[in-house]
This record gives structure tokens, sequence and C-alpha cells, in this order.
């Protein structure tokens, strides 16, 4: 991955997430002032320019240096956090994540090695990462948001680890000619890699393929992939063991069939809804640094919502929605929207219906006055992606997957009203998710723009649910 950053990068595509880069940005900034004040290193291209600030700072011997950044042997690191103690320093590594995975014992180990090879006396190394248990009342706690675990010995154990694995790689980089590798599951764990696409094209893998069967660990893709298992036709040819759903979606593409429906279970679905139908589909986001009382880190934040009623099977539907203003905690006046949208006594349909379900349990829980009413309301949710992911009905187009973003096109084929990719703007639930909690940052024309497009996108994911019903109600209507 290291080589193709310098010699191919054009061949990468971005896989991070734009709201998860920004929740890290925001946390490293709050991180700073957990021992109180600080001096930061202004990041610089030149890496010696920052190195040469760190350096001076050690010599006014400020208690606290965030960005404190070494050079040894070419190796260049930038630590979150420099303290000094009456004993040494403490090195401390920020996390945005809500415990301390293998991978971050890794990377302080790497900070530990440049550090102590710059005579910087590290007497104790710890990874810092939020504590999701801290629910926000008032000021920001920092002593509360923040957790802190000692790593020191894990990364004086690692330092010859450390030291051959730059060597290695400094060979691995002085290569030419693009190195052979062979794809495997450290494509994608501990994260996905940019090149992914590029190195299956390489191998000649084709489309679908092993990777594609859903419900299949990544480990067990690759070990087929490694035993020469990786074509639909491979895998029936050399009897791999398939659980239904697996053997469905692998014999649909092969015969090419139009659909599989199981009329039956669809049918007891069906019986299961009563009109008038209320489709409902909520936009929230997540604060790594809660900003509102009562909320704790990363709890999902509803900010809009889309409802489509039905009066009647078939019926020409109405639709309401509410977007709160930007700024502002949204949840009262989500819940109070709610209340007067959404009868007690009705139906409800979501898709994957926990998350519905989940949101409107907690503003029932925050908000006591309007408790019943909610409770009720949660109660009387029906999941539409139980026939999808049920597998009753089922087209080769839809890969496995059930999410309704799949679904729709596979149903609803050519219909430019239900075309995501038309949108303009917000295509997907990550992007309303960054869109929303960036609005204050807008002018207020830019502001009405990115409205509009969070309010499309949101009534389309709804709409999607009514057309989707339809073909349901269609497939088991046909003889």
């Amino acid at each position: 991955m290291l080589w193709m950053d310098l010699n191919k990068p054009e061949e990468g595509i971005d896989k991070a997430s734009q709201s998860v880069l920004e929740n890290g940005s925001r946390v490293g900034d709050a991180a700073m002032a957990y021992f109180g004040d600080y001096k930061e290193v202004p990041f610089s291209y030149d890496k010696k320019e920052m190195c040469d600030v760190t350096d001076a700072l050690l010599k006014e011997n400020t208690p606290v240096i965030c960005e404190a950044s070494f050079l040894y042997d070419d190796c260049f690191c930038s630590a979150d956090i420099l303290r000094k103690m009456p004993d040494g320093f403490e090195l401390i590594e920020v996390k945005s994540s809500t415990g301390v995975h293998d991978i971050y014992v890794e990377d302080l180990a790497y900070q530990y090695y440049v550090l102590t090879n710059c005579k910087i006396p590290v007497v104790r190394a710890y990874v810092m990462y939020i504590n999701n248990q801290y629910v926000r009342n008032g000021a920001l706690d920092l002593q509360q948001l923040f957790a802190l675990k000692e790593l020191t010995e894990e990364c004086k154990d690692r330092l010859e680890t450390v030291k051959k694995i730059i060597g290695d790689t400094k060979t691995y980089l002085a290569q030419t000619e693009e190195p052979a590798r062979d794809i495997g599951l450290y494509c994608e764990t501990p994260y996905d890699c940019a090149y992914m696409e590029y190195c299956r094209a390489l191998k000649g893998i084709p489309s679908p393929s092993v990777f594609d069967i859903g419900r299949m660990s990544a480990a067990k893709k690759y070990q087929y992939y490694k035993d020469g298992i990786i074509t639909y036709d491979d895998l029936i040819h050399k009897k791999v063991k398939l659980n239904a759903n697996q053997l469905l979606q692998v014999n649909e593409y092969r015969n090419q069939s139009p659909a599989h429906i199981e009329k039956e279970p669809i049918k007891q679905f069906l019986n299961t809804l009563t009109y008038p139908l209320y489709y409902l589909d909520f936009e929230t986001f997540q604060q790594a640094i809660p900003e509102i009382d009562g909320i704790r880190p990363y709890e999902q934040i509803p900010f809009q919502y889309s409802l489509h009623v039905q009066r009647s099977e078939g019926a020409e539907p109405e639709h309401y929605e509410f977007l709160a203003k930007e700024g502002e905690d949204p949840r009262r006046k989500i819940a109070e929207s709610l209340v007067k949208d959404i009868p007690t006594d009705v139906c409800l349909l979501a898709y994957n219906s926990s998350v519905e379900r989940g949101i409107i349990e907690r503003l029932a829980g925050t908000f006591p006055d309007l408790h019943d009413h909610l409770t009720e309301v949660s109660k009387n949710i029906k999941d539409l992606a139980v026939p999808f992911s049920k597998k009753y009905y089922y087209t080769k187009e839809m890969g496995g997957n059930y999410s309704i973003k799949v679904v729709l096109p596979a149903l609803c084929s050519g219909d430019p009203e239900l075309d995501y990719h038309a949108l303009d703007g917000i295509h997907n639930g990550g992007e309303a998710m960054s869109a929303f909690p960036d609005l204050v940052n807008h002018t207020p024309e830019e502001i009405e723009v990115i409205r509009n497009q969070l309010l499309a996108y949101c009534k389309l994911d709804t709409l999607a649910m009514v057309k989707v019903l339809a073909k349901l109600y269609q497939a088991v209507s046909e003889t």
C-alpha cells in the first residue's frame, strides 16, 4: 500500500468516511487540553521545521506539547500529547474510538521507538480513547470524556519488531518495479485498503465472485480464493458448503433467473400490515464529543424524518416531513412533530426497523410527557426489510444484499423518480450525516440549498418503501 501511495496514488479509491475524519479531528483538538495549558506545534509539510519548533519548546521546559514532532533515521512522527514529568515524559496517542485495539498499540510502539532513539526519556506511554459511558451535563468534562490505558511495557516489547519492520519497509520501497503481492485478508483488516479494487482487477477477479457472497466472513472468502475457488461456478463444482440464502444467490445468477418469489411467506408478512400505513425514515448524526446535554459519545441524534402515509392499498401517498434547525438540539422538536404526525393506533413501516424503533424509544425516555404516545408508536413498527433479508423475494441484481439502495433499483429499474444518483448534493445517509451538523458553517443561501437537498434525499427513502411494498403486493397477486 505504501509503495502504491508513492508510485501509483491515482489508482487508489479513498474509503475514509468524511464524518469519521471530522470526528477524529475534533477529538484530537479537544484532547489537547486534557492536562491543562499546552503549546501546539503547527503543521508544516517541512517536517524538519516541525522538529525544530518541538526542540525549542523542549528547551523551554514546556509542560505539555501537542503534535510534538521527531525525526530519526528517516522515520517521522508527531506525538498527539507529550507531557513533561519529574522523571521523564509521558507519551499519549489520542484515538476517537471507544476502546483500545491492537493496531493502536502498533502505532504507539512506533512513536515510542522514534522518541527513545531521539533521546527523549519516555517513562510512560498511553492510548487515550473515548469513554462512551460519559453523559454530558453542562460544561464538557474532559476527565470524564476520555480514558487512558497505559501500554509502556507493550511498547518496549515491540522495539525490535518495529526496527525490523522499518528495515523491511525501506527495502520494499526501494524497488523500482511494482512488487508482486497477492491479495489477502490484510486487504480489509484492520481497514479497507484504497487499492483493493486495483489489485483484484490485477488478479483477474471477475464480478461477481466469491468476494460478493452475502453473510460469509472475509477470512473464509480469502481462504476459498487461495484454494482456487473464485467464481460462482467454482463454488458449485467444488461443492462448497453454502447456506440456503448463499446457494440461492449463486444459483439465481448462474441460471440468470428472472426472480425468486415465495408467495406464501410474503402474503403472511403483508397480512401483518393494516391501513392507513405510515412509512417512516430518520436521518441521524453522531458526535464523538457530545455538544448536547443528555447525550453520550456517538449516540445517534435524529435531526430529520420523512413520512409517507397511504390511507388504503394503492392509494396516492401523502407526504409529511421534519428537518431541524441547524445549530440546535433537534430532539424535542422532532419528538413533538412525531407525536403530531403519527397516531398511536396506526401501522408504521420502516426498513431495518431496529434503527427507527431505537430512536423513538430513546426519545420516549428523554421526554416523559411524550413517553406514552411515542412508546405506543414504537410498538406498531413493522420491518419492510424482512421479505428481502429472508430471501422471500430475491433477484440476481441484489447480489446477496438487501439494503433499500439495492432492492429499489432491482425491483423498479428505469424509474428516474427513484434514482438516488440523480439527486443533487446528498445521495446517501453518510453524506446526510455530515451535511447537517456542518450547516452552521455555511451562508444563509447555502443553508437553504443544502436543506432542500436533505429533504429530497430523505423523501426518496420513504417513497422507495411505498414503491417496494407495491411490488410485493403485485408479486403475490400475479398468477
